[in-house]
């Protein structure tokens, strides 16, 4: 089994930022990929950024410029850096690894975009 820990999340205000940290444990063997995902009130999840084995990476549109996401393959842990953050980015966000075609989550972090 693989657990997956979020941590980093909270409250900031418009244009501020954020560094999201997600520490996987357990049965690592083979991680095909890692991510972040989010999920506002009453919307469904959606992506945030990926990477990948090799260190490609994808972002949603939205997030593209004010989002990078990186890995620390050694400690099994994805990063999420977040600037220039808006209030539609209020969202629970949660870590997503890929490994062997098998999916896990995590918790979740909130994080709250607010003046």
């Amino acid at each position: 089994q693989v657990q997956l820990v979020e941590s980093g999340g909270g409250l900031v205000q418009p244009g501020g930022s954020l560094t999201l940290s997600c520490a996987a444990s357990g049965s690592i063997f083979s991680i095909n990929a890692m991510g972040w995902y989010r999920q506002a009130p009453g919307e469904q999840r959606e992506l945030v950024a990926t990477i990948t084995s090799g260190g490609s990476t994808n972002y949603a549109d939205s997030v593209k410029g004010r989002f990078t996401i990186s890995r620390d393959k050694a400690k099994n842990t994805v990063y999420l850096q977040m600037s220039s953050l808006k209030v539609e980015d209020t969202a629970v966000y949660y870590c997503r690894l890929v490994q062997r075609f098998l999916t896990y989550w995590g918790q979740g972090t909130q994080v709250t975009v607010s003046s």
